[in-house]
């Protein structure tokens, strides 16, 4: 019962812990149920480790979360510190607000971190917010401030080097009108 007991402690940290991290998304997405999908699931409450394996999709709310494997590992107090989710392509969307688009990322790497509600998109990185496109290397989304940041990744961390970054940004639609 012990196993039950651990494995049942790591995904209600988990749980509770994903979306508090998460935050500026739609405040309902925190007060849904989390589903985790996976082939397999592996827990470590020693060194505060689940990694789950196997068209994981993981959703609460607006947010959704897919990959190949998805690590994700605790604080000393039992909160996320780090997921990784990794995939051809790893996923991840979320609405940050009722009156904004979706915003979705895709990347053969994507880590967020919790402390400082980043996300960092390495290798076929591609964040698309508000209609605007961004491409790159290595792209890191601030998802409290809505910054996004495009570049190189380091030497030896992509499959496919760009070394330019692209970037499709939409006109501001400003009302004109005709006499």
């Amino acid at each position: 019962m012990k196993f039950a007991r651990s494995t049942a402690a790591v995904i209600l940290a988990t749980s509770f812990s994903l979306l508090s991290g998460l935050a500026h998304a739609l405040p309902s997405d925190s007060q849904q149920p989390i589903n985790v999908q996976a082939d397999s699931a592996e827990m470590d409450d020693k060194r505060g480790v689940a990694i789950y394996r196997g068209d994981v999709v993981i959703t609460q709310g607006t947010l959704k979360i897919t990959g190949d494997t998805v690590t994700i590992t605790l604080d000393k107090n039992g909160d996320i510190d780090v997921f990784t989710s990794q995939g051809k392509p790893a996923y991840y969307e979320q609405l940050p607000a009722a009156d904004k688009d979706l915003v979705q990322a895709y990347g053969l790497t994507i880590q967020y971190f919790a402390s400082n509600e980043k996300i960092i998109i390495i290798d076929q990185a591609k964040v698309i917010q508000q209609g605007n496109t961004f491409r790159g290397e290595k792209i890191i989304y601030d998802t409290k401030q809505e910054i996004v940041t495009a570049g190189r990744a380091k030497q030896g961390t992509v499959t496919t080097p760009t070394p330019r970054i692209n970037m499709v940004i939409q006109p501001k639609n400003k009302g004109t009108t005709t006499e």
